[in-house]
């Protein structure tokens, strides 16, 4: 909401605009004050709405022209003064003012001020007021009211400003169409999103404890018994079908905001929606949609335990049917208070678990949340203010882990969601893999991985129930995604495929491994369509072997044709907890290369760069008839990063 207010009068010479000013704070009526008063600065704690407030003055003749359209283009909202002893003050507001404001570009709120109302011969009230402002406000939509004053005596001096805050900190256009008297569209719809994330237990109406729910989220404090029976029979008088089984409908939600903004209440029906997340232009901020939210590099997201909570209780009151599984239709009435489902290009269902309708079961909805957490929490804070997380800060329901090189050196991590990047030639058995994982049936057709595919599923180890995420690239990506750093770094494990029955599949890891720079993941390798006839890889080496010497384990053989997947994904989950056990070359390797690359680097600073420094190590070692005297810098540095081996 706005924190300040800049409040300009104008209108014709003599009607007392700066009076008026100089009434309000002096409280007192002031006969003789200058021709423009400087502008006036007013405190937030001063005032009801608690925004500094600028109030400035302006005049009106030729001198004044220049100054007067800078004001009127800074102002907020404009009260255009008239006298009610001069009826030509009144009839120049729509011959001549509000046209100008238009002329000039200007839409900001106007209120009308009639001043001195003290020389009505001792009446103050105009009964034909409404009768002379209706068709203004009719042809002027900028008009928000008008307020009657009299700076002498003085009456209702603060009232003028106090509208005046309401047009801008309330404003009526957003939300009310005042020639139709109906709520407009857009007020209609984040109203009916509020009424529904409000109904929690989904029966159509709002019963005393979701009307007293409502109340403390947005102001604070419960509706007593005698208030809420007040509404509700306030309702049942003027708005058919407003009460139904004793709770309030949609229809009496909408007529009581209605009614808040006919009499004047505007701060009510905004109080409600700001309080939802939505802004000026009715539409849910970026702000509220996207809270500050820290990750450190190397860590990743989870949901947290009110995060599951959450998910689960939105899972249970949308599965209307109670058969343990989210339909089309019911998700679409879950998601309807959102932009729609976060995973219509994604191939959702298929990337998760689902029963044999294609309906996503409990479980798959708590994995298929996991993995857009982990992959992309800026989308999982988001649906979580679209579903109506029921508390602030919402970023309760995500936790960040501890890096996952601090896991990689304590051996043991503590995270729940892993990524794993299934890598391998085209035709390998990549994709039957992951659509084993997800429980989808096998397809003897072939077809080329096109895209990213990403699929998830929970794996129970030893009685704990973590999530594990598969990606496959395609040919298209997974060059781009090995090369960048800032990608392989994310994943936990990496799985090289092959077919066990093609000769030249086992050649493509061989080529990828060399290729690029991967052996700081935790590494495990999977063999392929094993109900066929086992062939011998075009390799230096036959892959066991190749393992081997990587004091690695030694391929899995699985066959998702046959469903005998081997147990592999617990495989992969056991190793993404103890990623030492599965590093290439051995753990120990991996971190003593990581030290000796340190220490040299820290050489090189010391005497002034690593050039230097790796030309010190050069000419210390290869000094001539030595046996190293024939190597070049290339040669010498990957001795070094390869902890004195000359072939790595």
């Amino acid at each position: 909401m706005r924190r300040d207010v800049r409040i300009l009068l104008v209108g014709d010479e003599g009607v007392g605009k700066s009076t008026i000013v100089t009434s309000l704070i002096k409280e007192s009526f002031v006969p003789r004050v200058q021709h423009i008063v400087p502008e006036v600065t007013i405190p937030p704690e001063v005032t009801p709405e608690n925004v500094t407030t600028y109030i400035v003055d302006s005049g009106s003749g030729d001198n004044d022209r220049q100054h007067l359209e800078s004001e009127i283009r800074k102002a907020h909202v404009i009260c255009v003064v008239y006298s009610i002893d001069n009826p030509n003050s009144f009839d120049r507001i729509p011959t001549y003012w509000l046209p100008y404001f238009r002329q000039l570009g200007v839409n900001v709120p106007v209120i009308l001020v009639g001043n001195k109302i003290d020389l009505r011969g001792g009446e103050v009230t105009n009964e034909a007021l409404e009768d002379e402002i209706i068709p203004i406000m009719n042809e002027f939509k900028e008009v928000e009211t008008c307020v009657e004053c009299s700076a002498k005596l003085p009456l209702n001096v603060s009232e003028v400003f106090y509208f005046a805050q309401k047009a801008v900190l309330h404003p009526t256009a957003p939300l009310y169409d005042s020639r139709d008297h109906v709520l407009k569209k857009d007020c209609v719809t984040a109203l009916r999103r509020i009424f529904k994330l409000c109904d929690t237990n989904k029966d159509g109406i709002l019963d005393a404890a979701e009307l007293n729910e409502f109340q403390r989220k947005c102001f604070d404090t419960p509706l007593q018994a005698q208030e809420l029976e007040g509404i509700k029979d306030m309702v049942r008088q003027h708005s058919e079908g407003g009460v139904r089984d004793n709770g309030l409908t949609e229809a009496g939600f909408l007529y009581l905001h209605t009614i808040f903004i006919q009499r004047g209440r505007l701060e009510t029906t905004w109080t409600v929606l700001r309080k939802f997340g939505y802004g000026e232009d009715l539409r849910l901020t970026e702000d509220f949609l996207y809270p500050k939210f820290e990750v450190p590099h190397d860590c990743s997201v989870e949901l947290s335990p009110l995060g599951y909570q959450f998910l689960t209780v939105i899972f249970e009151n949308y599965d209307k049917d109670q058969d343990g599984a989210l339909n089309k239709e019911e998700l679409a009435e879950l998601f309807s208070t959102s932009p729609g489902n976060p995973w219509a290009g994604q191939k959702f269902p298929d990337t998760t678990v689902a029963d044999d309708t294609g309906a996503v079961t409990l479980q798959g909805w708590l994995a298929q949340w996991s993995m857009t957490t982990l992959l992309d929490h800026k989308t999982t804070l988001a649906y979580l203010a679209y579903l109506g997380y029921p508390t602030e800060p919402r970023t309760d329901a995500l936790q960040v882990t501890r890096p996952r090189k601090v896991d990689r050196r304590k051996g043991k991590s503590t995270r729940n969601v892993f990524l794993c990047y299934v890598c391998g030639a085209a035709g390998s058995g990549k994709t039957s893999l992951l659509r084993a994982f997800a429980g989808k049936p096998f397809s003897p057709t072939y077809e080329p991985t096109k895209k990213m595919n990403s699929v998830v599923n929970s794996v129970d180890i030893d009685g704990s129930e973590k999530y594990l995420v598969l990606q496959e690239f395609g040919s298209k990506y997974e060059a781009e995604t090995l090369r960048n750093p800032k990608k392989t770094d994310l994943a936990d494990v990496i799985v090289y495929v092959h077919d066990s029955s093609d000769t030249n599949s086992f050649s493509y890891i061989s080529n990828l491994r060399q290729q690029y720079s991967l052996d700081h993941i935790p590494t495990l390798f999977v063999a392929t369509k094993s109900d066929l006839d086992l062939a011998m890889q075009r390799h230096e080496v036959q892959p066991d072997v190749y393992c081997r010497r990587l004091s690695l384990q030694v391929p899995i053989a699985v066959s998702v044709k046959t469903g005998q997947t081997a147990d592999v994904f617990h495989a992969i989950c056991r190793v993404a907890m103890n990623p030492n056990t599965a590093i290439p070359g051995g753990a120990d390797r991996a971190l003593s290369t990581a030290a000796r690359l340190r220490t040299y680097l820290k050489i090189a600073s010391m005497v002034g760069g690593l050039s230097a420094g790796l030309y010190l190590v050069y000419r210390t070692f290869a000094r001539p008839g030595g046996p190293q005297s024939s190597w070049s810098v290339g040669q010498w540095l990957a001795w070094i990063i390869g902890g004195g081996r000359r072939e790595l």
